[in-house]
């Protein structure tokens, strides 16, 4: 079974682990530590990044990150592809899914990155639907972890 990050909910009860290594990982790279820089997870690996919306911090996040980890990074506009014009969704995530390791989707309807996960084999992260933005909300909870060390009392 195929992972996707479609909202916050789906991430399992190891996700505090997950920001922590994370975060650790953030300072070992911005220290310049040697297995840092080249942990290259995503080596040999495109990953499809689909723009229904316009985006400037999503996409430059999603694009320098893929290619820090060893990706490939390639940006569909919705102007570039079918999607929902002659080809549904789920025709656009199996074509797709024989090309690419991976794929995100910032799209207006929640119920289509849905539709893209249901059919990719390969893992499906939302990069923002009109429902969830699970991957800003993983990202906010870091920068709480990153900054407030006492969390019992703090109001957000």
């Amino acid at each position: 079974m195929v992972n996707h990050l479609l909202a916050i909910d789906d991430v399992n009860e190891d996700f505090e682990q997950i920001l922590k290594w994370a975060i650790e990982f953030k300072r070992l790279w911005k220290q310049g530590d040697e297995v840092a820089l080249n942990f290259m997870p995503l080596d040999t690996l495109t990953i499809g990044s689909i723009y229904e919306k316009p985006s400037t911090r999503t996409r430059v996040s999603f694009e320098v990150g893929i290619h820090r980890l060893g990706g490939n990074a390639l940006t569909l506009l919705k102007n570039d592809i079918q999607l929902g014009k002659s080809e549904t969704v789920g025709d656009t995530s199996q074509v797709l899914s024989r090309f690419l390791g991976g794929m995100t989707y910032r799209c207006f309807a929640h119920v289509d990155v849905e539709e893209l996960a249901k059919y990719a084999t390969v893992p499906v992260l939302n990069a923002l639907s009109a429902k969830h933005h699970p991957c800003q909300a993983a990202a906010d909870l870091m920068t709480v972890m990153e900054h407030f060390t006492d969390r019992e009392n703090l109001v957000v």
